[in-house]
């Protein structure tokens, strides 16, 4: 695979980048697994002063970072500076919560002749981060920060197409006074990533990117007996209900859909509306779709950047053809669209019938799926008529009921009147065919460490 910087709005290749050699591949695991054997031991009070450093350096340099996010991969620069703080706050979430987070657990046993027992957390070694290039400093930073603050160290393969920024996560770290070796960056080629997958001081692997990827590295993983976490792919579902307020869901719903590019595994990309308000609705929406504005992503008049690459573009349009072969209509919304740059008009499906295949496909990018519920148990069961288990929102103005609706949706996350978000203090993560394993909190910071059992019993006790 070729890793290079090409930029979205004007397809020019900015920055090309070698692959590793082999033995540059063994040196980076060598360094690795020193750097653990010190890391472990080094005191929760100072892995927190690096995560602060790590945070203000990122604040401090908002507008370089996120420069470079637009720069690779499109991403409005207004987003560009959210992902870069809502990464800091991440990093400082595990400087402050991580020693509380990973204190000792007593546990209350039956008879004190049976022991004084408690689980100790423990680091474990190298973890691999396989991250994708829709959000390339969060997504790392997600799975360094609690990984970091654990005392494992970290090795990444970031996507292909943002080099640049994976490169600057890595000296993020070297300045924020990480020891060297505790984060590395690789531009591994396929067979080296297999073969650093493979190595025993590798101790787990954590993925975000599609289902194709997800399968194959963790099939490697297992093969290799490694723990794995997967967050793949996602058709997050925004319900709305007859009593929900139709102005407000639709405004949420056009930003749930189209916030950077449409390129996010939560976007909401199915639209599920009860059958009272579904005109209304559909009116509303169509309205806000259309105001949204093409340009240049640097530009704060932008509103819709363009797609991440050429390739994305052409992929999607076929996911569109094919849709539309199956029975489906396509509305594209005629937006005024640049004449360079890899743009995507925003299009609306509908007539999405249980047999076409679309129903169960994932669109990354502008692409809405359109669903008319007769009442609120079908809304749930086309929810549920999906693959994917990742998020999913719910508008209405009773609440409780909305809550309770939730437990009904098989997702890992649901909001309620709200699209799905993410933030520095809130668990992600899915199931079905998006997955398994969480990211951030304390579900995050213990995917990888070692929950070893100590008791301490009686030399008389019975067994």
């Amino acid at each position: 695979m070729a890793y290079a910087t090409t930029n979205p709005f004007t397809e020019e290749q900015v920055k090309v980048f070698p692959s590793p050699t082999d033995a540059e591949v063994d040196a980076a695991l060598d360094k690795g697994h020193a750097a653990f054997k010190k890391w472990k031991s080094t005191s929760f009070a100072e892995r927190a002063r690096i995560l602060q450093k790590a945070a203000d350096l990122l604040r401090a340099n908002v507008d370089e970072y996120a420069k470079l996010l637009t720069l690779e991969m499109g991403k409005l620069y207004a987003e560009a500076k959210a992902e870069t703080e809502l990464s800091a706050a991440i990093f400082e979430y595990y400087a402050v919560n991580a020693e509380r987070l990973l204190a000792p657990e007593v546990l209350p046993l039956a008879s004190v002749k049976e022991g004084r027992a408690k689980i100790v957390f423990e680091a474990q070694g190298i973890l691999l981060a396989i991250e994708p290039w829709n959000f390339p400093y969060y997504q790392v930073a997600r799975i360094i920060a609690p990984q970091l603050s654990a005392g494992n160290v970290v090795i990444l393969k970031h996507a292909s197409n943002v080099p640049q920024c994976a490169a600057a996560m890595e000296k993020l770290m070297h300045d924020a006074g990480l020891l060297e070796g505790g984060f590395q960056n690789l531009y591994p080629t396929r067979d080296q990533l297999a073969k650093i997958i493979a190595d025993p001081r590798v101790r787990g692997v954590a993925l975000t990117g599609s289902e194709g990827a997800g399968a194959k590295v963790a099939s490697e993983a297992g093969l290799a007996l490694k723990k794995c976490t997967m967050e793949l792919g996602g058709s997050d579902a925004l319900i709305v209900l007859n009593d929900a307020d139709v102005e407000k869901a639709a405004k949420w719903a056009v930003y749930g859909r189209h916030w950077n590019g449409g390129q996010v595994c939560v976007n909401a990309k199915r639209m599920i509306v009860e059958d009272g308000i579904y005109d209304k609705f559909v009116e509303l929406y169509r309205k806000g779709v259309s105001a949204l504005r093409m340009g240049d992503p640097m530009d704060p008049a932008t509103t819709l950047p363009p797609l991440s690459s050429r390739g994305a573009v052409e992929g999607l349009k076929q996911q569109v053809a094919d849709a539309v072969a199956q029975g489906a209509k396509a509305e594209e919304i005629p937006l005024e669209m640049p004449n360079k740059g890899c743009f995507f008009r925003p299009v609306i499906l509908t007539n999405l019938e249980e047999g076409n295949p679309a129903r169960h496909t994932e669109f990354f990018g502008p692409v809405t799926m359109l669903f008319r519920a007769k009442d609120a148990d079908h809304a749930i069961e086309i929810a549920n008529d999906s693959p994917y288990g990742l998020g999913g929102s719910i508008f209405t103005k009773d609440e409780e009921r909305g809550a309770e609706l939730a437990r009904q949706i098989d997702t890992g996350m649901v909001y309620i009147n709200h699209p799905t978000m993410v933030k520095a203090d809130l668990p992600f993560g899915g199931v079905k065919r998006s997955g398994f394993g969480r990211e951030l909190l304390g579900l995050g910071l213990k995917e990888f460490v070692n929950a070893k059992l100590i008791d301490i019993v009686d030399i008389d006790a019975p067994f």
